[in-house]
C-alpha cells in the first residue's frame, strides 16, 4: 500500500484563498502584533514566517523584538498596552519564554480577544464547553487538513499520542466536537502500541524522532505527524517512514502539519478581529 500524502501546503492554501475572499468585504484591516524575546534561532524563524504571511495577505503586522533578559512585569505591561490599543486585534507571544518568565502568567495577561494562539483559560474553557472563541492553532491545523482531504471524524475511533497543552489537550476537545471517539495517549500508557493500533485515525505528537513504527499502526489507518524533531541537521516527524507502507494516508514533515499551524494563526487573527469588533466571527 502506497500511502497518500497529506500535503499541508495544499491545505494552507484552501485557507488562505478563503481569508482573502473574507478581506475583500471587509471596512478594516487586521492587525496582529507578535512579540519576541531573544535570539532563539528557530524562534526568529517561526516568527519571521508568521509575519511575512500576515503581510502577505494584508495584514497590518508588526514584530516587536525585546532582550532575552527582558523583566517579566516589563512584558506584562507591554501586553496591557496592547490590550488597550484598539488597533491591535491579535496578540501572540513566541513561546518558548527564557526561564526567569513564568509562562502561564504571560498567556494569561493576553485578553482573551486578542488571544490568537488561543491559550488563554477563557479560550480553554469555551472549546471543551462547545462554546466560540480562538482556539490553538496547531490543533485546529491538525483538524482542518482532515476535513480538506475529505476525512469524516464523526465516530471514528481516533488516538492522539501526547497529552500537552499545545497539542494533544485542546486536539482532543476538537475532536470530540467533531463527534469522534478519543482516546489521549502519552507515555505513561500502557502498552501504547496496542492502543495505537486501534485507531482509524492516529494522532502522534510527543516529540521523539520515529517513536511510532509501522507495527504500531492500524492497516488502511490514516496517520497525521505533528513532530518535528532537529537530528543532525535534518527535521525527523514521530513517525518512522516505514509507516507509509501500512498506513492509507499520512502527512510528511516537514510539510505537513506545519504550514497549517500558520494558517490557522492567519484564520484566528481574522476571527479575533471580528469577535473583537463585531462579536461574530466566520
Amino acid at each position: 500500500m502506497a500511502a497518500q500524502v497529506l500535503s499541508g501546503h495544499e491545505a494552507a492554501e484552501a485557507v488562505y484563498e478563503e481569508i482573502r475572499a473574507r478581506l475583500r468585504g471587509l471596512s478594516f484591516t487586521p492587525s496582529l502584533r507578535v512579540i519576541r524575546l531573544g535570539e532563539d534561532p528557530a524562534s526568529v524563524a517561526y516568527v519571521r514566517l508568521k509575519d511575512k504571511r500576515a503581510k502577505a495577505l494584508g495584514y497590518r503586522s508588526q514584530v516587536e523584538v525585546y532582550p532575552e533578559d527582558l523583566p517579566e512585569e516589563a512584558l506584562l505591561e507591554r501586553i496591557a498596552a496592547l490590550n488597550a490599543d484598539e488597533e491591535v486585534d491579535g496578540i501572540l507571544v513566541q513561546l518558548p519564554l527564557p526561564p526567569h518568565i513564568r509562562t502561564q502568567r504571560v498567556l494569561e495577561a493576553i485578553h482573551p480577544l486578542k488571544d490568537v494562539d488561543g491559550f488563554h483559560p477563557l479560550n480553554v474553557g469555551r472549546l471543551w464547553s462547545g462554546g466560540k472563541g480562538l482556539f490553538p492553532c496547531t490543533p485546529l491545523g491538525v483538524v482542518r487538513l482532515l476535513k480538506h482531504y475529505g476525512v469524516d471524524l464523526r465516530g471514528k475511533e481516533v488516538v492522539v499520542v501526547g497529552r500537552s497543552n499545545i497539542v494533544g489537550k485542546p486536539l482532543a476537545g476538537l475532536l470530540l466536537r467533531e463527534d469522534a471517539t478519543v482516546t489521549l495517549a502519552h507515555s505513561k500508557t500502557q502498552d501504547l502500541p496496542e492502543v495505537t493500533r486501534r485507531a482509524q485515525v492516529l494522532v502522534v505528537a510527543v516529540g521523539r524522532p520515529h517513536l511510532v513504527r509501522k507495527a504500531w499502526v492500524r492497516e488502511g489507518a490514516i496517520v497525521v505527524d505533528v513532530g518535528v524533531n532537529r537530528v543532525e541537521g535534518r527535521l525527523l516527524g514521530d513517525v518512522h517512514p516505514e509507516v507509509a507502507e501500512v498506513a492509507s494516508a499520512l502527512t510528511p514533515v516537514p510539510g505537513g502539519v506545519g504550514p497549517m499551524t500558520v494558517a490557522m494563526l492567519m484564520r484566528n487573527t481574522l476571527e479575533a478581529a471580528l469577535l473583537r469588533r463585531h462579536g461574530v466571527s466566520g
